[in-house]
């Protein structure tokens, strides 16, 4: 038991070092380069935040249910072969995109900028790979490394830079790259050997579409407020404020990132073994935590936003106290939503997060078009609206199949 909460610590410390040693990799290039030079890198870590929820987390979680529900990584094995073509077509379409568009996101015609894109998205999946055989041999501090280490490499090559008076934005994109290469470390998790039937592939393959477009889908209703209040009229310093304020009241969910990736082996095998009173327990567990979790966050949120957010962020980045709370009501709601879309995707049915997000989102997008209310207020309602819808789907679609009685005990060790 010890040493479980010791690995649950260790994960949830690396997720906030890692954290501050991101935002440190943003302040070193934008001191080094200015604001307006450093944009095009501010794209690129925009970009990588999509590519890390479409890439790297369903394929660390896809590794880690997989691995569980098979015994070994001969499924993962398998399909891995056909993945690799996957993200690899998902980089060249990426890049694509970006050489079109470079002028546009980059306020450039520097042909880096759209192989930096490609090379991001080859990154998030690679980390990906490795993130997912880690866990699934339980190697829970080598993960907990790999979350530091991406960061901190990153780090340390803007300070290298920053050394030898570099002054290119493309010089900061490689090493925005380079870090996701520290997997290389830990060859034992991503050299996967060549066995398991064409059936359990493709099956694997099913499932791991579900949990990328679902878990994309999720971090576009997380992060894409500001973009939204920027569409519907919001003034420069509301998207400025709003921005602030969404990364502010996030932190829970992003230490809850690292955290839950204990509890994908531990759901699948409860799953297995039809153990429905423990499938139950964790159920009545986020419930509970929800229920208590949503009014403190609203309480701590409407107290604390106005006073924390121009604090950290500086003057004229402010939010009122009802918005603050609601922010970080439907932030507590997400990390909710994490741990349920889990308990979901233990039962290989990633299809349905995929829905259910897809409908949570097509709900909050509408508030946001439509409600008779002002720019700033209606995107923060249509936050919370897309998280609580979200949750409620996910909960009935856990529960329609959920075990019936119990199994014996198989020794399963709990997270």
């Amino acid at each position: 038991m010890r040493s479980r909460t010791q690995e649950t610590t260790t994960l949830a410390v690396g997720s906030v070092v890692s954290g501050l040693l991101a935002y440190l990799f943003f302040a070193l290039t934008t001191r080094s380069l200015g604001p307006a030079a450093a944009a095009p890198v501010g794209v690129l870590w925009t970009y990588w935040t999509f590519a890390a929820a479409g890439l790297t987390f369903p394929l660390q979680h896809w590794i880690a249910q997989t691995s569980a529900a098979h015994g070994d990584r001969s499924a993962v094995a398998r399909a891995m072969p056909r993945v690799l073509l996957i993200v690899g077509a998902v980089a060249l379409a990426s890049t694509a995109v970006a050489l079109v568009f470079r002028g546009t996101l980059f306020h450039s015609q520097n042909m880096w900028y759209p192989v930096l894109v490609g090379l991001v998205t080859v990154g998030a999946g690679f980390i990906g790979v490795v993130r997912g055989g880690l866990t699934a041999q339980h190697r829970f501090t080598s993960l907990t490394a790999t979350l530091v280490g991406e960061n901190l490499f990153r780090c340390v090559g803007a300070v290298a830079l920053i050394a030898a008076g570099a002054s290119s934005a493309v010089d900061y994109g490689l090493v925005l790259v380079a870090g996701s290469f520290v997997g290389l470390a830990w060859p034992s998790a991503y050299r996967i050997g060549n066995r398991g039937s064409p059936a359990t592939g493709s099956a694997s393959l099913r499932f791991l579409g579900g949990a990328a477009g679902g878990q994309l889908t999720a971090q576009v209703v997380l992060t894409s407020g500001p973009v939204v209040l920027a569409f519907i009229g919001g003034t420069p310093a509301q998207v400025t404020s709003l921005f602030a304020a969404l990364g502010l009241f996030r932190a829970p969910y992003l230490i809850g990132l690292a955290v839950v990736a204990k509890l994908t082996g531990y759901l699948t095998a409860l799953h297995l073994r039809r153990d429905g009173r423990s499938l139950r327990r964790v159920r009545r567990l986020v419930l509970t935590l929800t229920v208590l979790g949503v009014p403190i966050a609203g309480v701590l949120g409407s107290l604390l936003g106005p006073v924390l957010l121009p604090l950290i962020f500086g003057e004229g980045v402010t939010l009122d106290a009802p918005l603050c709370g609601m922010a970080a009501i439907a932030s507590t709601v997400a990390l909710a939503n994490l741990v349920t879309t889990l308990m979901i995707m233990a039962q290989g049915r990633s299809g349905a997060v995929v829905r259910t997000w897809v409908a949570a989102a097509a709900l909050g997008l509408a508030f946001a078009l439509v409600a008779p209310v002002e720019p700033l207020p209606r995107t923060v309602g249509a936050f919370l609206l897309a998280e609580s819808a979200a949750f409620l789907l996910l909960v009935l679609a856990e529960r329609r199949d959920s075990p019936g009685p119990p199994a014996p005990a198989a020794g399963v060790p709990a997270p």
